[in-house]
């Protein structure tokens, strides 16, 4: 077992399951993969468990009953992956949108350079999407700027998925008062780490739309998001924060 544990959420990821966790394992450094499979009706779990016959205890996976939401999947996923002692827990796409090779920057940022989150971003460089409609870029763009001027969350990249986070974060949020499932998740998560006082840093990234398999992003998740920063800006002013 490596110090680091890759979570990756699925739900209909057979087209994609396989190659990435193959990849992820051909990295210059270990890294344990978590898949959390909502119930997927095309076999994803099916072929992830194929796939543990070959790489042993170095993969891992949980399976619920049905699509729970995207947060609660990374929350088991936080809550397993403390409970067996890894070091580095990393959040990523099934979709390939984000790279495996930036796994090993992310991984340098917290345990070389001493951060305690890092972000896979798309925006602290400029604009690095491929494949995205300019409609969507332009959202996510300007999502993440109404972030910043409602919190005051100095993150270029807010609703950003692909992350490493120190186990430190991890254990001092208290991860069961999290409450947003889609983007609002991610912004939550990031808002609350940085509230703690804990360090962060971006880590640009290309971001690539995925070329096989349908996009999980609704209306739903986005309202979420742009009602869910004022509630979470005004809970915040309820709770003591103590930074370390």
């Amino acid at each position: 077992m490596s110090d680091s544990i890759v979570i990756i959420p699925t739900y209909n990821e057979i087209e994609n399951i396989e190659a990435l966790i193959r990849r992820i394992f051909t990295l210059p450094r270990a890294f344990d993969v978590l898949v959390i499979d909502d119930n997927s009706p095309d076999g994803t779990a099916g072929k992830v468990k194929e796939l543990m016959e070959e790489y042993g205890d170095r993969l891992h996976l949980l399976e619920r009953k049905g699509k729970l939401g995207l947060g609660t999947a990374y929350i088991l996923g936080f809550k397993y992956a403390l409970d067996k002692q890894f070091e580095y827990i990393f959040e990523m796409d099934a979709d390939f949108s984000h790279n495996p090779m930036d796994l090993l920057r992310l991984y340098d940022t917290c345990a070389h350079e001493g951060y305690d989150m890092a972000i896979g971003s798309r925006y602290v460089k400029g604009v690095n999407v491929v494949n995205w409609p300019m409609s969507r870029v332009l959202m996510s763009y300007f999502a993440s700027y109404y972030v910043r001027f409602i919190t005051g969350l100095p993150i270029h990249d807010s609703t950003a998925g692909f992350k490493c986070y120190h186990r430190r974060v991890l254990e001092k949020i208290e991860l069961d008062r999290i409450r947003f499932v889609g983007y609002a998740f991610q912004i939550e998560m990031k808002f609350t780490t940085w509230k703690w006082g804990f360090r962060i840093k971006e880590v640009p990234i290309i971001f690539t739309d995925r070329d096989k398999g349908e996009s999980k992003m609704s209306r739903h998740i986005f309202r979420e998001a742009v009602f869910g920063v004022i509630q979470m800006k005004v809970n915040s002013f309820f709770v003591k924060y103590q930074p370390k």
